[in-house]
Parts: C-alpha cells; structure tokens; sequence
C-alpha cells in the first residue's frame, strides 16, 4: 500500500514538472511574442496589411499669354497586384456571373481591357510568386482604367500617377522642352523645374487576408502639393504661323535650319521664336537632330550680317557724327594699310551716297566710312547697350550662349572694320530682334522676354523677369533710322518684295558669309530679314533667318518669309494701317 501511494506522488510529481515545464515554455514564449518581438512583429504584421501609396503632386502648367496650355499634367494609371495572391477566384469578371475565374481567363481580360503584354504580365508575376508587388501594365488613360477597374478582379490594384502632355505639340516644343526618365531635359521645363515641380504625397490602406482594400482605412500621411503655372508672353496661334511659314521657305531655299521672333515693340515681349526644324515633345524620339530639342533662336550664335547696319547707323546720328542725308563717296571696294580689303555684294561704279542710300544698297564700304566717325570703343558700347555680346537678361532658358565679352572690344584691325557690318562678331537671332525693338521703341531698349512669371499653388508669383528700360539712343535717332529703313523696302535690296498693303514697313536685309574654321570663309552663307511696322509708329518686329540656304545665296531669298509673318501679325492684332505714304531721305547727293 505505501509503495502504491509512492508511485502515485512520484508520477502526480512528474506530471506537475512536466505541466510546469511546459508552462513556463508558453510562457517564455509568450513573453518573446508580446514583449521581446513585439515591435518587428507588429511591424511585419502591419507590413502585411497596410499599403502605403504615393499620392502624386501635378506637375504646374504652362500657358501661353492667352492661358492656352503648352504642358500640362494628366492623370495615369499603373496597374499592380501582389503576385502571393495571383489565384483563381469566384465572382464576377466583368459583369458577367462566373462560377470560378482562373488565373489565365482573368489575365486574358485584363490584356483585353488595357491594352497590355500577355507576356510581360506573366513574366512579371512570376518573378518573385512570392512577393506582395509586381507592374501588370503601366500608363492607362482613364479610358483603359476604368475598363479596368470594371472587371473586379481582387488581386489587381490601379496606382494613380502624373504624366506630362504637349497640347500644342511641335509647335511651342522648341520653348516649352520636354521630360524624361530622368526629369526636365530641355526649354522651360528645365529652365523653370523648381517652381514647376510638384511635391509628392503618401497615403495607406489596409488589406484583408483576401487581398482587397479595406473601405475606410484609407490615411493621408503625408499631403501633396501641386506645381506652379509658369505664364509665358507667347501666343500659340501666331507661333503656329511663324512655324508653318518658316517651314516653307526653308523646304523651298533647301536651309539647314531657319528661326523667326515676333516682339512687341513697345513691350518687349516676345510673342513667338519659332525654330525649323524643331522638336514635338510628345514624342521627342522621332527628332533625330538634337540641334533641334532647343531654340536656334536662342542658343545658336552666328554673324549677322547687314541687319548690324542700322545699329551703327543709330549710333553715328545719336553722337553727332552722321546724318541721314550726310554724304560720302563710295567705290565698289576699299584696301587697307594693313592690307586688308572688303567690298560691296555687287560690283558698281564709285557712288554718291547718303546714310540712307548706304542703308538702302546695303554698302559694306559706305558704312565702314562713315563708321570709323566713331572709336571703337563707341561702336562696341553701342553695340552691347542695343543688346549684343551678352545673354538676354530677362531669358531663363538652357543653352544660352556665354557671351561674357570684356569691357573692351578685343577686335584686330580687320575685324574692328568687318563688325560695321555683322562680320567677325557672334549674335543670336534673338539679340538681332533686340536691336531692332529698341529703334521701333524711340530708342529705349526693354529686355526681350517670354516669361510673365510663375504663379505659385498658393497665389504667388515668381520668377518674374527684371524689365527695365535702358535709353540708348535719342528718340530723334531712332526715329530718324527708322525712316531711312523705310527706303530699304521702297528702293533698296527689298525693293522685290511684294508691298504689305496699306502699311509702311521699315526693313533691314542681311547676307553674312559662314565661317569654316581655319579654312577661313567659304560659299555657305546666312540670310535674314529684320524689321518693323507700321514705320510712323512700330507696333511690332519680325526677323526671320536662313541657315545655309541653296536656291538662293541673298538676302532677297528671305523677303518672302519676312512679308508672310509680318502680314499675319499685322492681321491678327488688327493694326492700324499707315495714314499716308512713306515720306523718304534722298538716297544720293
């Protein structure tokens, strides 16, 4: 009996160990679950269910002056899933009452729906089975999304997503640049990136062990704040013109490229800088030249050529030194004592010549004569006050030409003489219009521009360009040049241009040989057409460039384009016509 009740203790005894043990197992384990592991297991519990997104801040607009769009932002959609609940599932595919939907059949409409790769979505989910993510298809429109969306198969999630669109296309492409993979790659994009850029936001939800969101369990963590509207001064219909007008005349000369401003000359405000060709944003692959992802107009320097001629010719009035009528004897050619020489375009026999009658003809002798009235210094002061040697002031835009020219002119002998006549010295088309807005403008220059400002999302503006008018010459001067570019269009090297009916148009022409490097200047050349109208009280200018044409070498192959561009914007800002004819300076004495 004693032994009976030992062996019973000893056993309720091992039992008790064992019970104890196996408590104190729980226990422990207990405690590492809710106390040492606590934090990483919530964290990978949390993980599990909750989905953080990314909401996406819009990318800010650009406008033209009339707040026609140039780039905006539009929603798109990537679809996703979780390729661990990638399953065969019971419901509805569409609308339609299935009993069970396999994985194949949903895949099939989801490629039907969207427009996606079979293939790649397959490839895509197999990847990692495992994992809680994987892209399906990337970029739907609305359109497809809701197509979509409609097929309700829970383990396929849309992730909305900003993308970027050209309404205007090739048109404004040249201005507004593009975007990337990597971001802002040219134009104002890249120029204006900061106050464009949105800042993104974050949101999460919480999914059931089914895979499908949970209603209501949606947080914002993080708010998103859209881009800046930057407000350009560019009118897109008249851009459109200048691009179809260029385009033209460029196929017709066979061109390497050509580039057109329009300005406001009382305002400084560009209203168009097309180039030809030029790049369509929306599909930046197809521009093979990369000359063209920018503006010619802008970035690309070159000489000049006669359109220089009226900056000297302000000039010598506004020191006293010329006149319009003053006179000078003219040979076809001039030698130097250093041995160099120039000539006019056309041979002609010595002449009698006015300012204005060397302006008209174009005379590279006539106006290095009377030129060298001023130092040299006094001609390049000139020519940096009407704009030139430096970048625009007011022009935020990639690729800018340095152009940090000293406070002296670093010219020899020759080029000190062939600057009189826009050779030997760098321009941009857009320095060019400079010079002739500031004489339209009764001599007083206003940086050129095509950028208001950028309006923040909360009302600000920003970026605004610093405007402010310079006097460079006496309103008297450019008064007084101005008629005598009148005669350029009555008498002189545009004397074959068709007359713009009912207005008087003060022009300047320009043939500028291209340079070859060390092989000195070869048979290329630039031709461009500068001007204003109406004369009596310019409104606006108009310059238009050839680059290497070859049906024809002279000025006169660029009138047209010129006379085309300036029609329209005449048209289009319904402009006053000319109250009488022009009334012009002798041309000879």
């Amino acid at each position: 009996m004693t032994k009976t009740i030992r062996n019973r203790r000893l056993r309720y005894s091992v039992v008790m160990i064992a019970v104890i043990a196996l408590v104190a197992v729980f226990v422990v384990r207990l405690v590492d679950i809710q106390v040492v592991q606590a934090a990483d297991l919530d964290k990978a519990s949390e993980a599990k269910r909750s989905i953080p997104v990314t909401v996406y801040g819009d990318r800010g607009s650009i406008v033209d002056r009339n707040g026609v769009e140039l780039a905006d932002s539009v929603t798109r959609y990537n679809i996703t899933t979780a390729p661990r609940l990638v399953s065969k599932f019971t419901g509805k595919l569409g609308g339609t009452r299935v009993k069970e939907v396999s994985v194949d059949t949903a895949l099939d409409a989801l490629v039907k729906a969207s427009g996606g790769d079979l293939k790649t979505m397959r490839e895509n989910i197999a990847a990692d089975p495992k994992s809680d993510f994987a892209y399906l298809v990337k970029g739907l429109d609305v359109k497809h999304y809701e197509a979509v969306i409609a097929l309700q198969i829970p383990w396929v999630y849309a992730a909305p997503q900003a993308a970027r669109v050209y309404p205007t296309g090739a048109t404004t492409g040249n201005i507004t640049g593009f975007l990337g993979t990597d971001g802002a790659q040219a134009g104002l994009e890249y120029a204006y990136d900061k106050c464009l850029a949105g800042v993104n936001g974050s949101q999460t939800y919480e999914r059931g062990a089914d895979g499908v969101q949970l209603p209501g369990s949606t947080v914002t963590t993080k708010q998103a704040k859209d881009g800046g509207t930057l407000e350009t001064t560019i009118d897109s219909d008249l851009q459109y013109m200048a691009n179809q007008t260029i385009a033209s005349a460029g196929k017709q000369l066979q061109a390497q490229s050509a580039t057109a401003t329009v300005t406001n000359a009382k305002t400084g405000e560009v209203l168009a800088v097309a180039d030809w060709p030029t790049v369509d944003p929306n599909d930046v692959d197809a521009t093979t030249d990369k000359g063209a992802y920018g503006s010619r107009a802008i970035t690309d320097t070159y000489e000049p050529g006669s359109t220089i001629k009226a900056a000297i010719a302000a000039a010598l009035i506004n020191e006293g030194k010329s006149s319009p009528t003053d006179g000078t004897t003219v040979p076809y050619s001039r030698t130097f004592p250093w041995g160099g020489t120039i000539h006019d375009a056309e041979f002609h026999p010595t002449e009698q010549l006015t300012l204005t009658g060397i302006l008209q003809d174009s005379s590279n002798v006539g106006i290095t004569e009377l030129g060298e009235r001023l130092t040299k210094q006094q001609r390049y002061d000139y020519m940096k006050k009407f704009g030139l040697f430096e970048p625009e002031s007011a022009i935020d835009y990639p690729g800018q030409p340095g152009m940090q020219y000293g406070s002296t002119p670093d010219w020899d002998s020759q080029t000190n003489i062939n600057s009189m006549f826009g050779q030997g010295i760098s321009t941009t088309a857009l320095q060019v219009a400079s010079i002739y807005q500031t004489l339209a403008n009764q001599g007083v220059r206003i940086p050129l521009h095509f950028v208001k400002g950028c309006e923040t999302a909360d009302g600000k503006t920003i970026d605004a360009p610093d405007v402010q008018p310079e006097r460079v010459v006496s309103a008297s001067a450019a008064q007084q040049t101005v008629k005598m570019l009148q005669s350029v269009v009555k008498g002189g090297t545009l004397v074959g241009m068709q007359p713009i009916s009912g207005y008087n148009v003060a022009a300047k022409t320009g043939t500028a040989e291209v340079a070859e490097g060390s092989k000195g200047y070869g048979g290329q050349r630039i031709i461009s057409v500068a001007g204003m109208a109406p004369a009596e009280d310019p409104q606006y200018v108009v310059t238009v460039t050839f680059t290497k044409p070859q049906t024809s070498k002279f000025s006169s192959g660029a009138a047209p384009a010129f006379r085309t561009l300036m029609s329209q914007v005449l048209e289009k800002y319904r402009v006053t016509p000319s109250a009488s004819e022009a009334k012009l300076y002798p041309s000879t004495w």
